[in-house]
C-alpha cells in the first residue's frame, strides 16, 4: 500500500528539514506516576486506633516501578546501580531521607544527572506503601515487612508503622517527633486500599500549616537587604496571590528561588480574606509541578 504523505506543501518542507538535518521532534513530557496523597487532619476527630501511624520524612518521595526510581514529576532518578542492586521487581512508593534536618542534602543529590557513589552511600528509600498491592492497608504493611527483609538490602528500609490507642496518644507522639526534629505524623487507615489522588484514608498531622505556591516575581529588598531578596510574590494554585517575606537565610536571599519554580511556605491559619497568616519561606520544592 503506498504511503500517503502530507499535501501541504510547508508541512513538507519540514519534514524534509527534519530529515536533512536530524533535528529531534519535541519529547513527550513526563508523566507522573499516579500517587496517593494525604489530606490534613488538623484537629478533625478520627478512630486513632484504626490507623497505622508513622513518621513524616522530611525527604523526597519517589517511586520504584521495579527497575527504576522516578521523582512525583515523572523524571527518573540517576542512581548508582549499587544503590538499587537486587531490589524487588514489585513497585514501591517510599521516601529517599537520610536524617531530620537534611532535605536540602537529600534534594541535591537526588536532582543531580551524575549519581555521586559516595554522597548516595547516606541516602535510604524508605518504603510506606505498595501500590500494585490489592490488600487492604493492614495486608501491605505486613508484606512490606517481608518484601524488605527478603531483600536484605541496606538501602532498602521501611518507615515504622505503629498502631496508638487514643487521640491522647497520637498528639504525644507528635510532640516526641516534633522536640526530635521532625516534621509530623502520616495516618493509613488499616482498612484502606491504595487509591490514587487525595484520599481520606491517608491523613498527615503537623504542628504547622503548610502549603506550595509558584513563584511570580522578585521584591527587592531594603536596608541590609538591598540589592537582594525582599520578598516572593508567588501564586496558590487557586490563583490568590501575597507575599512571603521571611524565613529565608541571607544566602537564599542572595540567590532566590527562580520565578516559576514551587516553594513551600508555612503559616498560622488564614486571614478574613482567605490569605495565609504569616507565611513564611520553608524551603524550594524542585518536583512541584503546576
Amino acid at each position: 500500500m503506498p504511503v500517503r504523505h502530507p499535501r501541504n506543501p510547508i508541512a513538507n518542507l519540514l519534514i524534509l528539514l527534519l530529515c536533512a538535518f536530524s533535528i529531534p521532534l519535541p519529547a513527550t513530557p513526563p508523566a507522573p506516576p499516579a500517587l496517593m496523597l494525604a489530606r490534613d487532619l488538623g484537629t478533625s476527630p478520627i478512630d486513632v486506633p484504626a490507623y497505622y501511624v508513622s513518621e513524616k520524612l522530611d525527604g523526597v518521595r519517589a517511586r520504584w516501578d521495579g527497575r527504576a526510581l522516578w521523582t512525583r514529576g515523572g523524571h527518573r532518578i540517576a542512581v548508582p546501580p549499587a544503590f538499587v542492586d537486587g531490589w524487588p521487581v514489585t513497585p514501591l512508593d517510599g521516601e529517599l531521607w537520610i536524617a531530620r534536618g537534611r532535605f536540602d542534602v537529600v534534594s541535591g543529590i537526588v536532582r543531580s544527572t551524575r549519581p555521586d557513589p559516595a554522597a548516595w552511600e547516606a541516602v535510604r528509600f524508605m518504603v510506606f506503601d505498595l501500590p500494585a498491592h490489592p490488600g487492604a492497608f493492614s495486608e501491605r504493611v505486613a508484606a512490606m515487612r517481608t518484601l524488605v527483609a527478603r531483600t536484605a538490602h541496606p538501602q532498602l528500609q521501611m518507615i515504622e508503622q505503629t498502631r496508638l490507642a487514643s487521640r491522647a496518644a497520637l498528639d504525644a507522639r507528635l510532640a516526641q517527633i516534633v522536640a526530635a526534629g521532625g516534621e509530623g505524623l502520616m495516618l493509613h487507615h488499616a482498612d484502606a486500599r491504595y487509591g490514587v489522588g487525595r484520599s481520606n484514608a491517608l491523613l498527615k498531622l503537623k504542628p504547622h500549616d503548610d502549603a506550595e505556591a509558584r513563584v511570580l516575581a522578585h521584591a527587592p529588598g531594603k536596608g541590609k537587604y538591598t540589592g537582594m531578596l525582599g520578598a516572593l510574590v508567588v501564586e496558590h494554585h487557586d490563583g490568590r496571590q501575597f507575599r512571603i517575606g521571611t524565613g529565608f537565610t541571607d544566602a537564599q536571599r542572595a540567590d532566590p528561588p527562580p520565578p516559576g519554580s514551587w516553594v513551600t511556605y508555612r503559616y498560622n491559619g488564614l486571614t478574613s480574606t482567605g490569605l495565609p497568616r504569616f507565611a513564611r519561606f520553608l524551603r524550594i520544592r524542585d518536583e512541584m509541578s503546576p
